[in-house]
């Protein structure tokens, strides 16, 4: 028997390593990639040296998330905000594996049709989601959302934290 493949192991694979190399000439925090298939099957996994032992579960729930979805992590994000009750309605039909923050990025062909999914945490939301886009994009498929944040470099994890005295 022979399937169909919608995302190639070596495209996921090319997406991962650029992923990872725009994180390293951000000097972002170790990071974690996922690449789902059209129908939620792992296809690529990697986590950096020194990422948080649940980053693959965040990865992934983004990249579930956006699949499950049909829409970017950050518009599930956006959307849901004034939502809690139907928020967490989806986390718990996902079982939990829904993560609605940025970071989870569908991949289309030139067509617009969904291939997969990649999802990416370690850093903050919007930083993760600035290598999934360009990534995708190095990689030759169409992201969506097309274009990151455009504040992403400015945004900090201590931001969410009161200053300690």
């Amino acid at each position: 028997m022979r399937l169909h493949t919608s995302l190639p192991l070596d495209r996921a694979n090319a997406i991962i390593t650029e992923a990872l190399q725009l994180g390293r000439a951000a000097n972002l925090l170790p990071l974690t990639v996922v690449v789902l298939d059209a129908g939620g099957k792992m296809v690529a996994m990697q986590c950096e040296d020194g990422s948080g032992i649940i980053r693959f579960e965040v990865a992934f729930g983004k990249a579930y998330g956006a699949l499950g979805m049909g829409i970017s992590s950050r518009l599930i994000r956006d959307r849901l905000k004034e939502r809690p009750t139907f928020q967490a309605a989806l986390a718990t039909a996902s079982d939990g594996r829904l993560i609605p923050v940025p970071g989870g990025v569908l991949v289309e062909d030139a067509e617009g049709v969904t291939l997969g999914a990649v999802g990416i945490s370690g850093d903050t939301s919007d930083k993760d989601e600035y290598c999934a886009i360009e990534a995708i994009k190095v990689a030759g498929y169409r992201p969506e959302p097309a274009d990151p944040n455009p504040d992403w470099r400015t945004s900090s994890l201590s931001d969410h934290y009161p200053a300690s005295n």
